[in-house]
């Protein structure tokens, strides 16, 4: 129990994101099996059922992931409930959010029953409507009780507007992001200009009002949650907001990509229609990150409901005005909990008793932080980019055609090496915390799982690199590094001072999406054909340049 309550709040924010993720997928495909699939169904004449069964096998297996990973956070809620408050189960079923998971859950079961049938059953007659009338109600429930978990259902000032502007927005991401896995799936099944056309040109719609109804609710959310422009720079809440708009504004520039290959398609039915299905892919990825993004911004109060320790802008520009790195660290005994741990062990010596631990993992406790802590810290992060900076030379010398350079991928073989010994110095192997114990730090968890990815996102790159050509392996290392980029932005720092914890984020965001940008547009190089691959595979090196930039001038103080 005392682990799961160390590893809590993350763990709460990853099952969270998993949940929005489904949500949108699950009513996504209603939206597209009956806004799209059904009226246009003639077009495809015996094939139209084999796009139904797809977009509703894509709805079913949605329905039930957000089913089995809300049953998991009603779960875990529970369960530290029970475990830190004595609560019994009958009070935490009881409670507001638990009734609506267990709605949840019960509209995503029920969703899944009718689109299963769904896929036996014709695209006319009574009963095929009836099934089409009852998947929307069980998808507006979904949303309903997607929407009483909400920051808006906490609010008491103008409830009611909130609680509309954030189902709307959940409504918008529906039909907008959700229903990019059935449009992938629906080009690949249907690769011709004539089908790709009518297919693009119905969900290019839908996403035209999803994206209208998401910047209408956002700017309903953005006046009564941030308020003004200092609460979107000076907060966590606003911090992560601008995040948010960030992706947004990628999938905007992929969709208007998408958009303007519809209408050429439309002129010219020889126009190449590869890059519709491939910027998709890249716009479910972010999408995703998105929704994780979202999850996290639910668990830190709005901006308006923090008017004290906001982070100003001539802070933000003193932190962040480059000085020449650090590359020699302190001495490890001159670190806090090192000295701490070295008196203790003196006055148990002195006592002929056992030595207190400096530190407990999972115990809560922010432990103090001096100068040489933060020099250590700033040492770490400034050799990382050198690392990561270098990672990004030899690529883009690679690509320039200097052969040797290819091997560029075992350099990440170092990082990982350095990060695992460096980033956490009271802990295994530097430190007396043993290694399996320290994971009960989220802190120490989330650098360990940095470091993992990156061993493997080195390993996978290079054996690509060496073999040549464009095997399965090859999109191990932009997966992985667009989940790193999105697994940061979930990172958090055990700080106490509220102001120097934001300042650290600042700093953290532009990491992660510099690395979810050289994540997917790394995919697209992958997938796509000339030219368009070569302009991808020239963006995400020069992302790995300026996370190696952004790391060098960090500063914690």
């Amino acid at each position: 129990m005392n682990l799961l309550v160390d590893v809590f709040g993350y763990l709460v924010v990853v099952l969270h994101g998993g949940v929005i993720a489904a949500q949108s997928i699950a009513v996504g495909s209603v939206v597209f099996l009956l806004a799209l699939v059904r009226p246009l169904g003639w077009m495809f004449g015996a094939d139209e059922r084999r796009l139904r069964r797809g977009t509703a096998w894509i709805g079913v297996s949605a329905a039930l992931a957000l089913a089995l990973v809300e049953a998991a956070r009603l779960g875990l809620d529970g369960a530290v409930l029970t475990g830190t408050l004595d609560i019994p189960w009958a009070g935490v079923i009881g409670a507001e959010f638990a009734v609506a998971g267990i709605a949840k859950i019960a509209a995503a079961l029920l969703l899944a029953a009718l689109l299963g049938l769904a896929m036996v059953i014709g695209p006319r007659g009574f009963v095929a409507g009836a099934v089409a009338l009852l998947a929307l109600l069980a998808a507006a429930a979904i949303l309903a009780a997607g929407t009483a978990t909400t920051h808006a259902a906490a609010r008491l000032a103008d409830r009611g507007v909130l609680l509309a502007a954030s189902a709307l927005h959940q409504l918008g991401a529906a039909l907008w992001i959700g229903g990019i896995p059935a449009f992938v799936a629906a080009l690949a099944r249907f690769d011709t200009p004539t089908a790709t056309l009518a297919i693009g040109r119905r969900f290019s719609l839908i996403c035209q009002i999803g994206v209208g109804i998401i910047l209408v609710s956002a700017a309903v959310m953005y006046v009564h949650y941030i308020g003004d422009v200092a609460g979107l720079y000076g907060t966590a809440y606003g911090v992560m907001v601008g995040t948010k708009m960030a992706l947004f504004a990628m999938l905007l520039l992929l969709g208007r990509a998408n958009f303007r290959t519809i209408a050429a398609l439309g002129e010219d039915r020889t126009t190449p229609r590869l890059r519709l299905r491939r910027f998709a892919e890249a716009e479910i990825g972010i999408g995703i990150t998105l929704f994780f993004a979202a999850a996290a911004l639910t668990s830190v109060p709005p901006a308006v409901d923090l008017r004290e320790d906001r982070v100003t802008l001539q802070e933000i520009v003193e932190r962040n005005w480059p000085v020449m790195p650090r590359l020699t660290s302190p001495d490890y005994d001159s670190l806090t909990i090192p000295a701490l741990q070295a008196k203790l062990d003196a006055e148990a010596a002195a006592n002929a008793t056992k030595p207190a631990p400096a530190i407990v993992p999972g115990s809560g406790t922010i432990a103090p932080v001096n100068a040489e802590d933060i020099a250590w810290s700033e040492y770490n992060h400034h050799w990382s980019g050198v690392f990561v900076a270098v990672i990004g030379l030899l690529a883009l010398a690679h690509r320039a055609g200097f052969g040797p350079a290819r091997h560029w991928p075992l350099v990440f073989l170092g990082l990982a090496g350095f990060l695992f010994l460096r980033s956490d110095p009271e802990v295994w192997p530097l430190g007396q915390v043993g290694f399996f114990e320290s994971l009960r730090e989220p802190e120490v968890l989330q650098h360990r799982f940095f470091v993992l990815l990156t061993v493997i996102f080195g390993v996978f790159e290079w054996r690509v690199r060496a073999g040549g050509g464009r095997s399965a392996r090859a999109l191990i290392f932009p997966l992985v590094t667009a989940i790193g980029g999105a697994a940061l932005l979930t990172h958090s720092h055990a700080i106490a001072n509220v102001k120097q914890q934001l300042l650290i984020e600042l700093t953290h965001t532009p990491l992660a999406l510099a690395g979810i940008v050289a994540g997917w547009a790394r995919w697209l190089e992958l997938r796509l054909d000339p030219p368009d691959s070569r302009v991808a595979g020239l963006i995400w090196p020069i992302c790995l340049v300026l996370v190696g930039v952004i790391l060098l001038i960090y500063r914690e103080a």
